[in-house]
């Protein structure tokens, strides 16, 4: 396959993440075709410093693609704008883009399947980004890839032509929702995406991922996802500044290649469904919430 698109990684100070992450990419068919970009965030704390060494140290030593290139930020710009940064810097020299995280385990073809896809719909406007991470579905029926209206960001690509609609600015994007988009932006109500365009506005989180999918959202932009997951994250220990101890969203990750991409270019009813289903589901009964919360609250 001609003309790959570049893989942006971006760590900071967990090295036993980013050796596993680092790890199933060097497994992925292309891998060895592939351009492979770190960014390593500067430490925000003394404290850090000596395992963002330790990560940068790794970074060094990685072999296995075509060739791999570190950007060491010598002051710390937080992930956020870190990504934005990033992905903004290789969209403009490359046209597209695959992004992931210091704790993103893939399939064997993860890699694959993000390149054909970033091929086959290359000039499909409506086609803003591509997901590699699923929720457990347990949807025997769905295809093997489908279109849907929100981003995940554990493991993503995009274009330049995409791209180019972010909209940074909360303030510019939340004028644009009234209450059935804000219902329909949060798949009904059953996830907290508007609570987390609130809490952004409050100063309370800082994603880049709520105002990307909110940008692609005002755009009637749709999103390209897997049925089954390509896709594990490993971050949900506790261990990153943006994560929690949770294990609703662990996943088996598919070992077979991706073989169909929908023609169609609307979202898939069957799937949205199903995906709402999860997420109205996916934190159990009132005893079942109770025993987790009790689990988290004994492992911090």
């Amino acid at each position: 396959m001609q003309n790959l698109a570049p893989i942006a990684l971006f760590v900071y100070n967990r090295p036993e993440h980013t050796r596993r992450t680092l790890s199933y990419l060097q497994k992925n068919l292309l891998a060895d075709e592939s351009r492979l970009y770190i960014f390593s965030d500067a430490a925000k704390t003394e404290a850090d410093a000596a395992k963002v060494d330790e990560v940068r140290r790794i970074a060094e030593q990685v072999t296995g693609f075509k060739a791999v290139r570190i950007i060491a930020r010598e002051q710390n710009m937080g992930l956020a704008n870190s990504i934005i940064s990033g992905v903004t810097q290789l969209v403009n020299d490359y046209g597209k883009v695959i992004v992931f995280e210091d704790d993103l385990l893939s399939s064997p073809y993860t890699l694959q399947y993000f390149n054909e896809a970033l091929q086959r719909y290359q000039h499909q406007e409506q086609v803003m980004h591509i997901g590699a991470y699923m929720y457990d579905l347990k949807s025997p029926e769905l295809p093997e890839t489908f279109f849907y209206r929100a981003a995940t960001s554990w493991g993503w690509a995009t274009w330049a032509r995409a791209w180019k609609n972010f909209e940074p600015d909360v303030d510019v994007l939340m004028k644009q929702f009234d209450r059935e988009k804000i219902r329909a932006f949060s798949i009904e109500g059953t996830m907290n995406f508007w609570k987390q365009m609130l809490q952004f506005k409050a100063g309370k989180n800082n994603s880049w991922a709520i105002r990307w999918y909110a940008s692609i959202f005002l755009k009637n932009g749709l999103t390209l996802n897997p049925s089954h997951s390509l896709i594990q994250n490993i971050g949900h220990d506790g261990s990153g500044v943006h994560s929690n101890q949770e294990e609703m969203y662990q996943v088996h990750i598919s070992r077979k290649p991706v073989t169909y991409f929908p023609d169609d270019l609307k979202e898939n009813t069957d799937a949205y469904r199903a995906i709402k289903h999860f997420l109205k589901n996916r934190k159990g009964n009132l005893w079942q919430r109770a025993v987790r919360f009790i689990r988290q609250r004994v492992k911090s």
